[in-house]
């Protein structure tokens, strides 16, 4: 998985810069290659010259070259690789990564990466229990980085517990599950419906409801991230994602989104409806802005099509379908219903009587369902890492992608 592979790796001022010297060579190997961006702290634990010679590149470590004058673009080398890997990654440095300070050529690097970032931080024991740390890798975290946690361990200061930098072959490892991942659902188009819908009443005023999209646009940049090519069809969100492999489709009603669905669902091998679609919309909608007059007003509604339903009877075997079911009561019963109805291999179930789940927030527990008894629960989390079990599991249990 490494071949050819161009790997930036980050080293920092830690005791653990001498395992640098064995990553690079492990990486050049494996086929990679690698340039090393090496702060000036770090030069003090291991020299340039080393990991020039093992990795067959200048090693970086300011801005320009003071004798040449050559500019080192952070920019290009942002560009330029397939992973960018700070290892080892002290807490001083991943402080200023979860803050934006750029006072280098690394953090400069970090701030205009487009490539994935993995960090795998090094550290004596107290330091990495500290709060201050935790929120700081919570906040890389957040922004999508991958975090190779430390290792458990005797440390630098004589202590024994978890801040030892992760050997140098089990961070090749990760690396390679990294792309082995990444690289499972190249060429699979998926369709993802996400979002609400707003059934107008009027000009001014409409039906929804309260779904934010939150959940299906991180199930979207987990299959981007997995190399599927991502057509998103949303409802009103204050959302946004930029991703080269995602396309994103902006709707209002349920009637736009089915229309926008059909057109791409017959090429789509993998669907997934998220969206917290309207059932019923008015049955005229207002040309003028309705005025206040009587105490009551009564609108009629006639039904919405069930758009996971209509295309639950056109689906070819070869597709894979995923609901969601959001209930408030007899939650199990319900779910498996949809997930017959409807002609899912899957059906997510949430529950609003779960504290921090659902519409709005950006947690979310929820249990997977499947035929033939199928099931996982997952415990109360990100909806990012939720939509990474819910494409691992999906995966795992189906021969369709």
């Amino acid at each position: 998985m490494l071949k050819g592979k161009k790997i930036l790796l980050g080293v920092t001022g830690s005791i653990a810069a001498y395992k640098s010297a064995l990553l690079v060579r492990e990486f050049i190997k494996a086929g990679a290659e690698v340039q090393v961006i090496l702060t000036t702290s770090a030069s003090a634990f291991i020299t340039p010259l080393t990991l020039a010679t093992l990795s067959n590149n200048p090693v970086l470590t300011e801005f320009s070259n003071s004798t040449t004058g050559e500019w080192n673009s952070h920019v290009e080398l942002g560009l330029w690789a397939d992973v960018f890997i700070i290892a080892p990654a002290t807490a001083n440095t991943i402080s200023k990564m979860a803050n934006g300070i750029c006072d280098n050529l690394l953090l400069a690097t970090y701030l205009s990466a487009r490539c994935p970032v993995l960090v795998a931080p090094a550290m004596d024991l107290d330091m990495y229990q500290h709060p201050s740390f935790l929120k700081n890798l919570s906040f890389l975290k957040s922004f999508g980085n991958q975090i190779i946690e430390a290792n458990h361990g005797e440390l630098a200061s004589g202590l024994v517990g978890q801040g030892r930098m992760a050997e140098p072959v089990e961070i090749v490892d990760f690396v390679q599950d990294f792309f082995s991942q990444k690289e499972s659902l190249r060429g699979v188009k998926a369709l993802i419906s996400a979002g609400p819908t707003q059934e107008a009443i009027d000009p001014v005023r409409y039906i929804s409801n309260h779904s934010t999209g939150k959940m299906g646009f991180a199930l979207a940049e987990t299959l981007a991230n997995k190399g599927a090519e991502v057509t998103i069809v949303s409802g009103p969100t204050n959302l946004s994602i930029n991703h080269p492999n995602i396309k994103v489709i902006k709707v209002s009603s349920a009637n736009e989104m089915f229309e926008q669905m059909n057109r791409y669902f017959s090429e789509s091998k993998l669907v997934i409806f998220a969206a917290a679609v309207a059932d019923y919309t008015p049955k005229e909608v207002a040309k003028e802005k309705i005025k206040k007059s009587d105490d009551s007003l009564t609108i009629e509604l006639i039904k919405n099509k069930d758009i996971a339903f209509e295309f639950g009877k056109v689906k070819k075997e070869s597709q894979l379908t995923i609901g969601f079911a959001l209930e408030t009561n007899n939650e199990l019963e319900n779910a498996l219903g949809k997930l017959a109805k409807k002609n899912f291999d899957f059906i997510v179930l949430n529950s609003l009587r779960d504290a921090n789940s659902g519409f709005g927030y950006d947690t979310n527990k929820v249990t997977i369902l499947g035929k033939d008894n199928l099931s996982l629960d997952l415990p109360l989390s990100s909806k990012k890492d939720i939509s990474k079990a819910i494409i691992d599991f999906v995966i795992s249990n189906s021969d369709k992608v």
